[in-house]
């Protein structure tokens, strides 16, 4: 199974052209987060999701521009010491940032991810990083429980490669965060392409974070699958051959991310109809397991 195209907003300059273009061409997820577009996405997004009400819609929390800090610091939820980061999980800010975004959007979220956390284990270790996911958790379980999201969960860059966390650990923490095993910890999104092709190597031996979260009934989504636009500059033709002859060099990189086993969603950032639609069609035909293993050995030996 392949995963489905979604559009991702982080790289795209006209957000409103690219999620009319996405939504009309049959996508059904769209992500977003608060700090994109320099701040201006969700604004941007509302007058297109307000077409499409049937979208489902992803934003994030913890990333900010100064903007947003120097309006969180007058709110009083965030310190000036604390803005000056551009990226909190404190719970007062997660709720006033959250409750920002659902006014710009216009409409609740879907899923509501807790945006790299990995910035905690850096600075303050994987004790304190776990303690503010936690709380985290808990101020986006009172949301759902006001019905002003519905679910929520964690987009990480380097989390799992880190050691910040595990998928195990993440559903611990939304189990303590909820008091119970109902909690609503319901999405995970992490890099897949050739350049971040740990998560692809694991699954296909029948392990690593995407498989974990498939088994436990979680939405995966793979961000970055051409790396920010540098894969095609890293590809070799030999490398474009083994995943499909007569492919571009940017539609065999996303057709190795989307046919990744235990992925649900890959985010693309195409802007244009011609875009999306070699997007979808690279993917309406996914790699079989044995060749997406020939293509990920063929990396390990560089």
């Amino acid at each position: 199974m392949t995963a489905v195209l979604g559009l991702g907003t982080y790289r795209v300059r006209a957000v409103q052209e690219a999620a009319r273009t996405a939504l009309a061409s049959g996508a059904r997820w769209v992500d977003t987060a608060p700090n994109y577009a320099h701040g201006l996405a969700h604004h941007e997004l509302a007058p297109v999701l307000g077409e499409y009400p049937h979208a489902q819609v992803t934003t994030k929390t913890g990333f900010h521009t100064r903007a947003q800090g120097q309006a969180a610091v007058v709110a009083g939820v965030l310190t000036a010491e604390h803005a000056a980061v551009g990226h909190s999980l404190e719970p007062a800010f997660i709720r006033w940032q959250t409750e920002r975004s659902l006014h710009a959007l216009g409409r609740e979220a879907d899923l509501v991810f807790v945006h790299n956390p990995e910035h905690v284990h850096h600075h303050d270790g994987r004790d304190e990083c776990h303690a503010q996911l936690r709380s985290a958790f808990a101020e986006l379980e009172s949301l759902v429980q006001e019905r002003r999201i519905r679910g929520y969960g964690v987009a990480t860059w380097s989390g799992f490669t880190s050691g910040a966390f595990t998928v195990p650990d993440l559903l611990r923490l939304a189990t303590e965060a909820a008091g119970s095993e109902r909690h609503h910890f319901r999405g995970l999104q992490l890099p897949v392409s050739l350049v971040m092709a740990a998560p692809i190597d694991q699954a296909l031996d029948g392990g690593g974070p995407l498989i974990q979260a498939r088994d436990a009934g979680i939405a995966t989504f793979g961000s970055a699958p051409l790396h920010g636009g540098e894969l095609p500059g890293l590809m070799t033709p030999e490398l474009v051959e083994l995943i499909r002859p007569g492919l571009s060099v940017p539609a065999a990189a996303l057709l190795v991310a989307g046919s990744c086993p235990g992925l649900d969603v890959v985010l693309v950032s195409a802007s244009g109809q011609q875009h999306w639609d070699d997007a979808a069609k690279v993917l309406a035909e996914p790699l079989a397991v044995d060749r997406l293993r020939k293509v990920i050995n063929a990396l390990a030996a560089g």
